[in-house]
């Protein structure tokens, strides 16, 4: 269990957050921002992620609270994939993923008072070969909805699309709790781990 000095604030509304932040035993409240993700111009995966976390953690008013912030995203090939549009976008993402390796960033921001620093987690996933049947009934579910590239490592039909990672497995599932762990630890300098 970790405690914190102040309360702490998780700027994001992704259930699969607030749980991965739960099992670290921290007390926090959850406020979404709608603050803008728009994609930095000619910015790699990591760094991107991180100033819009940053964007995020900004956009709650200071007050007194330790603020996290996190945004994930998938890259291939240089491009980077969100969240998609509608189930045709998901399917034509998947299809892009299937056999290669592609990137998951997360970036994440902490925020206190005047106080604010960043940074990101980067791991390399591979996908087997897909088949367009695959495809569609994993579209189906509609889990691909509302998520970066489309798919979720930690949802059962997800998983199985997953064929190596090399890397942090939570940073894929949208929050790495050994990167999140370490900046706390030198963000919050009097942070108490039990």
């Amino acid at each position: 269990m970790i405690a914190l000095p102040c309360p702490l604030v998780l700027a994001s509304a992704s259930p699969r957050r607030r749980d991965l932040l739960a099992r670290l035993g921290l007390a926090f409240d959850v406020l979404p921002t709608d603050a803008d993700e728009t994609w930095p111009d000619g910015s790699p995966p990591g760094p991107g992620a991180a100033e819009i976390a940053l964007r995020k953690a900004r956009a709650l008013p200071p007050d007194g609270a330790l603020v996290l912030a996190a945004d994930t995203v998938v890259a291939l090939d240089g491009e980077v994939l969100g969240k998609p549009a509608d189930d045709a976008e998901a399917a034509r993402t998947l299809r892009l993923l299937s056999g290669r390796t592609h990137t998951v960033a997360t970036g994440l921001a902490l925020r206190h008072g005047d106080r604010e620093t960043t940074t990101f987690e980067l791991t390399r996933v591979t996908f087997a070969d897909l088949s367009d049947d695959e495809i569609a009934a994993y579209v189906a579910t509609g889990s691909p909805r509302d998520k970066a590239g489309s798919y979720g490592i930690q949802d059962d039909l997800g998983a199985v699309f997953v064929e190596r990672i090399e890397g942090d497995y939570f940073n894929v599932v949208g929050l790495p709790l050994r990167r999140l762990y370490a900046t706390l630890r030198a963000f919050v300098p009097d942070l108490v781990s039990l």
